[in-house]
C-alpha cells in the first residue's frame, strides 16, 4: 500500500476479531515507531507491547475512554519523558505504527492523551515517565469500508499563502 493510500483509507477500530497478529507484525509495527524521526533525535519515548489478556483487561479498566482495549489482542502503551518535544514526536511514532499496522490490514485507534497514571503502575513504568495513550492494535471485527471519511473540503482547511486565501 502507498503511503498516501493508507493515510486517505485508514479509520478508527474498536472492534476486533478474536485472532492473535503474528511476532513479526507486531515487531514491524514497533519497529515503525522506533524508526520515526524525532526532535533532535532524542526519541523520548517507550513502547511496551502488551498481549496478556487480562493485563489487557486492567489496563482498559484505567483507561476509561478504551473498554475496547480488552477485546485487542495486543496493546501497546506509548509511555515519554518529560521533555519538550516529547509530545510531538511520540504523536508522530504512533501515527507510523497506526499507519505500519493497517497497510498490514490490522486497526487500532488512539485510546487516552495523558492522565493514565494508573497504566504506569499496572506496567511498572518508572515515574519519570508519562503514558501518553494506550494503541489496542487488531484485526478489524467488522468491514471497515476504507476510506470512507467525513472530511471537511480542502478549502476549508487549507489556505495558499496567507490565511483565506483558497487553496487550489
Amino acid at each position: 500500500m502507498e503511503v498516501f493510500e493508507a493515510v486517505r483509507t485508514v479509520l478508527a477500530v474498536r472492534k476486533y476479531q478474536d485472532k492473535s497478529v503474528p511476532d513479526d507484525l507486531v515487531r514491524r509495527i514497533v519497529e515503525a515507531g522506533r524508526l520515526t524521526g524525532s526532535s533532535q533525535n532524542g526519541q523520548p519515548w517507550h513502547f511496551i507491547v502488551v498481549r496478556d489478556r487480562q493485563m489487557l483487561q486492567k489496563i482498559a479498566s484505567a483507561a476509561g475512554s478504551g473498554p475496547y482495549i480488552s477485546q485487542a489482542p495486543l496493546a501497546v502503551v506509548v509511555a515519554i519523558q518529560d521533555t519538550r518535544f516529547a509530545v510531538s514526536d511520540a504523536s508522530r511514532a504512533i501515527q507510523s505504527m497506526v499507519l505500519t499496522a493497517w497497510e498490514e490490514g490490522i486497526g487500532s485507534n488512539w485510546v487516552g492523551f495523558g492522565g493514565l497514571t494508573a497504566v504506569n503502575d499496572l506496567l511498572g513504568i518508572p515515574p519519570e515517565l508519562e503514558v501518553l495513550a494506550v494503541l489496542p492494535f487488531g484485526y478489524p471485527a467488522q468491514s471497515t469500508g476504507r476510506g470512507r471519511k467525513r472530511r471537511k473540503p480542502l478549502a476549508e482547511v487549507a489556505s495558499a499563502g496567507r490565511f483565506g486565501r483558497p487553496f487550489a
